[in-house]
């Protein structure tokens, strides 16, 4: 079972340089403009993966009530998934829907 360790911060994003703010309902994991992230985590929130390359976001799937971004890490080619979040960039939320 995956431990979740709340980590909400602030960053600046890797791929497009926007400045993204905390969230403040969960734990921030990835660009709302851009929705790229960063692989950190070996669990969410442990900040423990070393491999700290980019996470391209590839596509989405439904989760429950809401969507998980799909990523492909660029360095390691692993796949990862992220709730969306509500200040999502909803374009690109719907043109990796198109990805299905």
């Amino acid at each position: 079972m995956k431990r979740f360790n709340m980590k909400d911060e602030e960053f600046i994003c890797e791929n497009c340089k926007e400045k993204v703010s905390k969230l403040n309902y969960t734990a921030r994991d990835h660009c709302p403009n851009c929705l790229y992230s960063k692989h950190v985590d070996i669990n969410p929130g442990d900040r423990l993966n070393t491999c700290l390359g980019l996470l391209e976001p590839i596509g989405i799937e439904k989760y429950k009530d809401t969507y998980k971004i799909i990523y492909r890490c660029q360095k390691c080619k692993e796949i990862h998934k992220n709730i969306m979040a509500k200040d999502d960039n909803m374009d690109l939320i719907i043109e990796l829907s198109r990805n299905i």
